[in-house]
């Protein structure tokens, strides 16, 4: 406990740092959320003796994190993702205590996320074939809104197709329908 409190002392300076961050340019301010993050994810690592590599990136207007190369990462992923979701909760959190803003911030572990936009913009375009030979509308499981909007994009994709969200969280889903 006395070294996570060590560690959020020694970045205090960076939040002093904060609001000359934002008075500049977004990619700035995301380039210091993807290293406030990362920082976190350091800490909690060491804290749970696990490996891993973390990367950071900036890419469509949002800090993407990813941690890799650990034997015991799997764990941080948790079924369907649910641990993720959360540990990428908590890291936005930590990023907006230390710069005053929301963040957007994806993190992937393991390359779970990585692995799960190709399994869904596959069924997002298989879905979308079969509502365009059928003429029915489809319903999806629920889904996250990542999730959600990995199968928009793929649905998006295929001429004579829409899809939309019904429903509400957690139960949101995708529905594709053919076109009028």
């Amino acid at each position: 406990m006395s070294e996570t409190l060590q560690a959020a002392d020694v970045d205090a300076p960076e939040a002093e740092q904060a609001p000359a961050a934002r008075s500049g340019n977004s990619e700035d301010l995301l380039v210091q959320e993807g290293d406030i993050a990362g920082d976190y994810l350091e800490r909690l690592l060491d804290l749970l003796d696990y490996d891993g590599d973390i990367d950071l990136d900036v890419e469509a207007g949002r800090a993407i994190v990813s941690i890799d190369g650990g034997d015991d990462l799997e764990k941080l992923v948790g079924p369907r993702g649910s641990v993720l979701e959360s540990l990428q909760e908590l890291t936005r959190l930590a990023v907006q205590q230390e710069t005053g803003v929301r963040s957007r911030l994806m993190l992937d572990i393991a390359g779970w996320r990585a692995g799960r936009r190709a399994e869904l913009a596959e069924l997002g375009r298989t879905t979308a074939e079969k509502v365009l030979a059928s003429g029915e509308k489809v319903r999806l499981h629920p889904m996250t809104p990542f999730e959600r909007k990995v199968v928009h994009d793929a649905v998006a994709a295929v001429a004579g197709v829409h899809s939309e969200s019904e429903g509400e969280e957690p139960q949101r889903r995708v529905v594709v329908l053919p076109k009028p």
